[in-house]
């Protein structure tokens, strides 16, 4: 599969649009198409107020971040025009548990560009909706770290590898990727699961198939987490991009306890693409 259509939420708060860029940046290398959308979203309201905020400041809010998305479309517009890529521009108000019909919209995509959640300029529903995304589209997400400035490149990709079906889902996903790959490191966190035969083996022999040449690491556990050692492994081989399966236990644990896939979309350093 090539990738031929490319879906954005486009960042109305950020005026670097590190997402949106990227998602502009792999068309032009795709020769795809990119919708982007900038999302007006309701304020939240903190649980601790005693009285509900009045009428008049919840219709002032939507209507400046109306203004804003209006405002970030027309930029994705004009950057889409200069590098000479198709692309069309929507501004979207959504309410709370709205996320439904934004990844409808995102569901016939062959990848969705997303930038991670930005606890210094926050926006509502940013992370419901990178879950959402990841959970419910059935197309590869891939997010970009907040203060990602490099060009988005798939030269040196590690797999984060635990033998898992959303795993697997995210090597067949990253398959048009591994394409523009120099180097295809597997990484396996060591003691992290029970295996049977050689660690890795299986999808290296699958991806020697598909002409890729690969490598396989064991990454040592010592008693940091599972995520700090992908980081840190990441960081060793000066990595561009992070492939991994997204939600690869209970999701429900993952959302009460934490876990790989939450760690990593708030301490990602790389572009990381995952599929649940």
């Amino acid at each position: 599969m090539t990738i031929r259509d490319i879906f954005t939420i486009i960042d109305s708060y950020n005026d670097n649009m590190v997402a949106a860029n990227a998602a502009l940046q792999l068309a032009t290398v795709n020769q795809a198409h990119v919708t982007g959308v900038a999302l007006a979203m309701e304020p939240l309201t903190p649980g601790f107020l005693a009285s509900p905020i009045p009428a008049e400041y919840l219709v002032e809010a939507i209507a400046t971040a109306e203004n804003n998305a209006k405002d970030a479309a027309a930029r994705f517009s004009a950057k889409a025009a200069e590098l000479g890529v198709e692309a069309e521009a929507r501004a979207t108000t959504i309410y709370s548990g709205g996320t439904p019909t934004i990844v409808r919209q995102a569901q016939l995509s062959d990848l969705i560009v997303v930038g991670q959640d930005d606890p210094e300029q926050p926006e509502p529903m940013r992370a419901a909706l990178i879950e959402a995304m990841l959970f419910d589209s059935g197309v590869p997400t891939l997010i970009i770290p907040t203060g990602w400035t490099k060009p988005i490149s798939f030269e040196r990709v590690m797999v984060a590898w635990d033998g898992s079906s959303t795993s697997a889902r995210a090597v067949h996903a990253a398959l048009p990727v591994f394409h523009f790959s120099a180097l295809i490191d597997i990484a396996i966190v060591a003691g992290s699961k029970k295996w049977e035969g050689e660690p890795g083996a299986d999808v290296a022999a699958y991806l020697a198939r598909h002409k890729h040449s690969v490598t396989v690491s064991t990454v040592t556990r010592d008693n940091t987490d599972v995520c700090t050692r992908l980081l840190a492994h990441a960081a060793k081989i000066d990595a561009d991009l992070v492939i991994m399966g997204g939600y690869g236990h209970n999701r429900f644990r993952e959302f009460v306890v934490g876990g790989v896939t939450r760690e990593m979309l708030s301490r990602m350093t790389v572009p990381t693409l995952m599929m649940h």
